[in-house]
């Protein structure tokens, strides 16, 4: 089984796989083994390709891998929600796998949104202006202003992010009741070997 098909392109080639053969190289990656290396593909190129597979396999599961949409049409908000992921500490990798895409679009989108804010995520219009004005379209107004989509979006990944937070305290604090107690069983089995011994003297 061989990748879907090859182009050439600007700085090599262009390699586009196949669902199938995806999902063929994390099994044999899973099993210790690597697949032949594609003709004009460098091995470590192709390694590292696969290693990113799994990690998006295990944080999306097996349907991330389906080819993507040439011309999907992303929200401003859902773009903002993976942009709040890196300006609350993630890596672009990790976001990146997450949500099924490309670092190098995910940069595209922080460098936007820093430079311009939320408006810079919003879809341009592409081609010539409408001779008709905008005035004169129907104009059906957003339930939330940008800002407040923002808003609400930061909320939600600062939200998380503390919830992650308090369950490792938590963690923290169940493990030194843990000890606690059993140094304070560990106490109480030593004072009653003690009174034993007094009682036998």
């Amino acid at each position: 089984m061989y990748p879907q098909y090859w182009t050439a392109s600007i700085g090599g080639i262009f390699m586009k796989y196949s669902y199938e053969y995806k999902l063929m190289c994390v099994d044999l990656y899973r099993q210790g083994k690597w697949p032949d290396v594609p003709a004009g593909i460098k091995e470590k190129t192709f390694h590292d390709k696969i290693r990113l597979w799994v990690r998006q396999e295990d944080a999306c599961g097996p349907e991330s891998l389906q080819p993507k949409k040439q011309n999907k049409a992303w929200t401003a908000e859902e773009k903002y929600e993976y942009v709040a992921q890196v300006l609350a500490g993630k890596s672009f990798k990790e976001v990146a796998v997450s949500a099924g895409i490309e670092c190098s679009l995910l940069y595209q989108w922080v460098r936007r949104y820093k430079m311009t804010g939320y408006e810079g995520l919003v879809a341009q219009r592409k081609g010539r202006p409408p001779k008709e004005p905008d005035m004169k379209k129907k104009v059906v107004p957003a339930e939330l202003t940008p800002s407040e989509r923002e808003e609400m979006i930061r909320l939600k990944a600062e939200n998380e992010r503390l919830q992650a937070e308090i369950a490792v305290i938590k963690k923290e604090i169940a493990l030194r009741e843990e000890r606690y107690a059993a140094q304070l069983k560990a106490k109480k089995q030593r004072s009653s070997k003690n009174s034993v011994k007094k009682d036998t003297l």
